[in-house]
């Protein structure tokens, strides 16, 4: 997977507008174990796969197939590899750059306890909300969550119970994830599925619900969620239909709009279940069907991938053989 900073730009706007009342200031540090917060801190907590992840696979033991550590990746603005799967920035980035906040760090390698107090990027290229995903490539939904409840603790200890309750209570956490477990289906026999699809899709926003409902428990109350792009007219997936003619792989596309569906209606659920529940549910698959369906009003030449091989550039070998 690979994506152009120049067309990431192009989604960022609903994301921070639907953030902006949030005050961002800087931290100061009155001992050596204690930060302070005087005005509002506002964090970000970012959890997913390849669309969100800013590294955190160059620190697992996994294949290339699920790294980005490697030219062409990062070369249009940090002028190296970074291990996000872009050539540039990715969304989180963006959004941080707007906030007025630095790169939100990756959670591994371990990081100081004070660079946690801008927020975690937890997600992983890879990642689905099912732990069977990718399983032993990726770090998983439920493993990152994990990970969150480690930073919780450290912020506690760091800025004292109150102080990280604050912290939590006013960051924004954002989501995108659920496209892998899909894909994952297709890459497989999906013949052999033991579900419906409905069903499936069931188990997928299952899992997200719960991860949703940690983090409230644990303080969240602001969340934000991409939906899932048309992964039937991805390159990735058309490759593996090579006797295909349509535009689109339709079975996919079902899934898509069974979760795109399910994914907005949990939102309305919790909306109203939960006290001070707000959310922002931004319409990635309308966002990248229109550049699908009219690239040339949004300066793209042709609908391809931006590196690969293979058909439509679909095989996953951006830059020529992976290392």
């Amino acid at each position: 997977m690979y994506f152009s900073e120049a067309k990431l730009k192009l989604f960022i706007l609903f994301f921070v507008t639907s953030s902006s009342n949030l005050l961002i200031i800087s931290i100061n540090c009155q001992d050596d174990h204690i930060l302070s917060l005087p005005r509002r801190q506002v964090a970000l907590f970012i959890f997913g796969d390849s669309i969100f992840d800013a590294g955190i696979n160059n620190y697992i033991n996994t294949t290339t197939d699920y790294q980005a550590n490697f030219w062409p990746y990062g070369e249009s603005f940090f002028d190296y590899p970074t291990g996000r799967f872009s050539d540039g920035r990715l969304i989180p980035d963006f959004i941080a750059e707007y906030a007025e906040l630095p790169f939100i760090p990756t959670f591994l390698p371990y990081h100081k306890h004070d660079q946690f107090t801008y927020g975690v990027n937890f997600a992983s290229g890879g990642a689905g909300a099912l732990v069977e995903t990718h399983q032993g490539f990726v770090i998983d939904l439920k493993t990152q969550l994990s990970y969150f409840k480690i930073v919780e603790k450290q912020l506690k200890q760091k800025l004292g119970d109150e102080e990280a309750e604050t912290l939590l209570s006013e960051a924004v956490y954002l989501f995108s994830v659920g496209g892998n477990d899909y894909f994952n289906l297709f890459n497989s026999n999906l013949s052999d599925l033991h579900f419906s699809k409905k069903e499936f899709v069931g188990m997928v926003i299952g899992n997200l619900t719960n991860t949703i409902k940690e983090i409230y428990m644990r303080g969240g109350r602001k969340f934000a969620f991409a939906n899932l792009c048309p992964l039937g007219c991805l390159p990735a997936i058309k490759v593996l239909f090579p006797g295909s003619t349509s535009p689109c792989v339709e079975d996919a596309q079902e899934f898509v709009q069974l979760h795109n569906k399910a994914l907005s209606e949990l939102l309305q659920e919790l909306e109203g279940e939960l006290k001070g529940f707000q959310y922002a549910d931004h319409d990635f698959f309308t966002s990248i069907s229109q550049r699908f369906n009219n690239p040339s009003k949004y300066g793209f030449k042709e609908v391809t991938a931006c590196c690969g091989s293979g058909p439509y550039r679909g095989l996953s070998s951006c830059g020529g053989d992976r290392p």
